[in-house]
């Protein structure tokens, strides 16, 4: 348990390319720009196991996406814990892993190192399809509600490393 720093990392998920799916970079670097001591920020283009070493060694971890499930409206925030995930978890090989079943392989590997507690902040999206550096409207106006969320996590987590 020592092994862990008692800091939260944030990490915006996308492509500052593809329409919407830069929500996650966008939302990041909002956390990024108020400084915290005790956050550290990154804005990344990966997915499945290359995650691993990004969130290794911190407490507490924060997933910053797009989501494009079809059943909220654009712009919608939603928190979720791994867990939600369970059912997307598969035994495939190689590459092609997604974030459920990198977090699991991570856990196995070296669960002393994996955060104690990881959450996804996932805002709906409208627009994956489409190269352009602008968001749809909508989405860019959920920036400030998902910043506002992962600070409620932030300030959760900060409640549980005081507890200990």
């Amino acid at each position: 348990m020592g092994k862990l720093a008692d800091k939260t990392i944030v990490i915006g998920l996308g492509s500052p390319i593809m329409s919407d799916d830069a929500v996650g970079l966008k939302v990041s670097e909002a956390i990024e720009s108020l400084k915290m001591p005790d956050v550290d920020t990154l804005q990344e283009a990966v997915g499945g196991l290359e995650i691993l070493p990004m969130i290794s060694g911190y407490r507490f971890a924060i997933i910053v996406d797009a989501i494009l499930t079809g059943d909220y409206s654009p712009g919608t925030v939603l928190i979720f814990e791994p867990e939600s995930f369970d059912c997307t978890v598969t035994d495939v090989q190689g590459h092609d892993v997604n974030l459920a079943t990198a977090l699991k392989i991570g856990r196995q590997m070296d669960n002393s190192i994996m955060p104690e507690v990881i959450r996804f902040v996932a805002i709906e999206v409208e627009d994956l399809q489409t190269m352009s550096e602008v968001m749809t409207p909508k989405v860019a106006a959920a920036v400030g509600s998902a910043k506002n969320a992962v600070l409620h996590l932030i300030s959760e987590f900060r409640g549980q490393a005081g507890k200990r």
